[in-house]
């Protein structure tokens, strides 16, 4: 086997399907291209969109020689963990709002957010005549707490910030589903790791 011409000799040569020509006893071998399962974490700025122009978007941070797209929404102002995919499927059903997945965001307000107010927000506020749905939140100091959601309305939680009085000044997206950020650096991407991708793909099932 030959891989752009060079022999191939050591076990397990990745290739990309969509540059390296690959044969095999002189022929050309037909290469089936896995789906691409990618964690973003998204710097503030930048558009979580596949084209806007005068806007930085997302796939500018991006260097692979595929399609794909961004799941779901993480607005401009907003950073963190954005998944981006080339399956269809995997991007219909985490976009979806009826699909519940969890969503944990870390939020610093601008000014102490009473415990009245947090538990307010948990319990479900209204937004445009409709209740959002019970969440999860943890206080990490005076003006900063972490909180966990199963639905994704446009800007939640500054809304939901808002409501209560406050404002929010960072919002950092730490956790999708099973995915979390961890250590991975503002601006930097990664490959879903083979257990990720396992428990991703069977949760969407």
């Amino acid at each position: 086997m030959t891989v752009n011409g060079e022999p191939v000799t050591v076990l397990g040569t990745r290739v990309d399907p969509g540059h390296d020509q690959v044969r095999v006893d002189g022929q050309p071998a037909s290469i089936k291209a896995d789906n691409v399962y990618i964690v973003l974490n998204k710097p503030e700025g930048y558009v979580t969109s596949c084209d806007h122009p005068g806007e930085k978007i997302v796939l500018d941070l991006v260097d692979i020689n595929r399609r794909i797209f961004p799941v779901g929404r993480l607005d401009k102002d907003s950073s963190g963990l954005l998944l981006l995919t080339d399956d269809g499927r995997i991007h219909h059903r985490l976009s979806h709002p009826s699909f519940d997945h969890e969503k944990e965001y870390d939020v610093t307000v601008d000014k102490p957010l009473t415990a009245g107010a947090l538990e307010k927000m948990a319990r479900g506020v209204a937004l445009k005549g409709t209740r959002t749905r019970s969440a999860r939140i943890k206080r990490v100091s005076p003006a900063r707490f972490k909180i966990t959601l199963q639905e994704g309305r446009n800007r939640q939680v500054r809304r939901m910030v808002r409501k209560v009085g406050g404002r929010v000044i960072r919002l950092n997206r730490v956790r999708v589903a099973h995915i979390r950020l961890g250590k991975l650096k503002t601006g930097q991407w990664r490959y879903l790791s083979d257990v990720e991708r396992k428990r991703l793909l069977e949760f969407v099932k």
